[in-house]
């Protein structure tokens, strides 16, 4: 690659417009506007769900949609930093803040060790390997004797933000998560717009030549991983107080797919995309729950659907319809 090449190419990149289009910082206030009148209107609990798994899709979103690695496996970050943060509040007593941030830097440490070695291998063998690392966190949630087996971690007290303000109430509680949920999307958006987002991209499009230019592409594979993970972890974390339990749902591969599932129909490598596709499963599984297991012959269904006229998931395509990013 001769240097005039490698010079236009970074050129080029520095060109991209990495600041805050004025459409997306509409959209964060609406957004923000209409997740402050919510509890007012719906049941807090309800809407404090779909806030974590929108920071949990947009965290796996970051990894799959920007850094192009498919995990299998991301219920791992989810599930044990669930479990640390259940434990931390109930056996220690910990404060939520700091037990949000021992689930949080748990992930980010998992993820490190993980993505040391997922990153080794490229396209299925990766999700492959996220999948079975997966696993073993699975059996270990299963069979270490503080995790509660079966029954998890149940009761686990909210406690009092840094010692002075009660979660007990819904209400209380919800602009807290509302707070931590926002601040990740924040930090998210932040990520993809920065120079370190634009080489990941160019990673993510065309690695040999990325590599060829002098990147260390498998330094910025681990660093996305461990970003993905550690955000995944805080909805883990998040999850855990608002409803008091860390369970092996949290950690089954069933998560996993889930997730997947909510990046893929809101619009993978789309900001708002994971948000959205989070809002629809949830809505489903909430009002569609007395329907049994043909809630997931449901949500199949509407994957399908969603693939074969949404290809590139439901913001995906209305981005391109009014041709700007979202």
């Amino acid at each position: 690659m001769s240097v005039t090449t490698e010079t236009t190419y970074t050129s080029a990149s520095q060109a991209m417009p990495i600041g805050t289009p004025r459409h997306h910082i509409i959209i964060f206030a609406v957004l923000l506007v209409l997740l402050l009148i919510a509890p007012f209107v719906l049941y807090p609990v309800f809407i404090m769900k779909i806030l974590c798994f929108a920071l949990f899709a947009s965290a796996l979103n970051l990894l799959l949609g920007f850094g192009g690695l498919l995990s299998f496996g991301h219920a791992a970050f989810f599930g044990s930093a669930s479990y640390v943060t259940a434990h931390a509040a109930k056996v220690w007593g910990l404060t939520p803040e700091v037990a949000i941030l021992l689930g949080t830097v748990a992930a980010a440490f998992l993820g490190l060790v993980i993505g040391a070695l997922a990153i080794r291998r490229q396209g299925i063998y990766f999700a492959m390997v996220t999948l079975a690392f997966a696993q073993m966190i699975f059996f270990f949630a299963l069979q270490a004797p503080f995790t509660g087996g079966e029954d998890g971690i149940q009761a686990v007290p909210r406690g009092d933000l840094f010692g002075l303000i009660p979660l007990a109430n819904d209400l209380t509680l919800y602009f807290v998560v509302l707070t931590i949920v926002f601040g990740g999307l924040l930090a998210i958006y932040r990520i993809i717009h920065s120079p370190f987002g634009q080489v990941l991209k160019a990673i993510r499009d065309n690695e040999p030549r990325s590599i060829s230019l002098g990147y260390k592409v498998n330094r910025y594979k681990l660093a996305v991983f461990v970003m993905s993970a550690s955000l995944a972890g805080m909805a883990g974390s998040t999850k855990a107080l608002v409803f008091q339990l860390a369970s092996l749902t949290d950690v089954y591969w069933t998560m996993s797919g889930e997730v997947v599932l909510m990046t893929l129909l809101g619009g993978m490598g789309t900001i708002f995309g994971p948000f959205v596709g989070a809002a629809v499963i949830v809505t489903m599984q909430n009002y569609f729950a007395s329907f049994g297991a043909w809630v997931t012959i449901m949500q199949g269904t509407i994957f399908v659907i969603s693939v074969l006229l949404f290809r590139e998931g439901i913001v995906g395509v209305i981005s391109r319809w009014i041709k700007k990013p979202l």
